[in-house]
């Protein structure tokens, strides 16, 4: 059998220089690709990453016209904003300590660190309204 690996997802941004300063700033990914591609409308591919591991994030700026107009662009910011765009799930070896660290820098948390079956899991956003999670995983597990 052949093997498959993640690579990346994806979250729709209102900014993708606010994005990239909050993911690489507060929440400790580091930067993978920053490319601009003229020939595509200055389409810029722009991704972060845990350091040390492949799978990125990449953070898409919300299209506008011809794909969106106006009034579907901010239907997307308002589902954004609910967590419609879905969650991205980080996993931490301490998260009563990693919250504490991002929480000094300003991040919005939506919950607080909770002991859960599966761990211990918090809840935060992104500039954007993303709904994030960070989990520490049980010992052992």
């Amino acid at each position: 059998m052949t093997t498959i690996r993640m690579n990346a997802t994806q979250l729709w941004v209102h900014d993708q220089d606010e994005a990239l300063r909050f993911y690489t700033e507060k929440v400790g990914l580091e930067l993978k690709e920053d490319v601009t591609v003229a020939e595509m409308g200055n389409f810029r591919w722009l991704t972060v990453g845990a350091p040390g591991q492949d799978a990125s994030i990449v953070l898409m700026a919300i299209p506008g016209a011809p794909m969106f107009d106006d009034a579907t662009q901010g239907e997307i910011r308002a589902l954004m904003g609910k967590g419609y765009a879905g969650t991205v799930f980080f996993s931490t070896d301490d998260c009563r300590a990693r919250h504490a660290e991002m929480a000094a820098l300003g991040v919005e948390f939506t919950q607080e660190p909770t002991e859960t079956p599966y761990g211990i899991d918090c809840g935060f956003r992104d500039p954007s309204g993303n709904h994030l999670r960070m989990v520490e995983p049980p010992a052992g597990a």
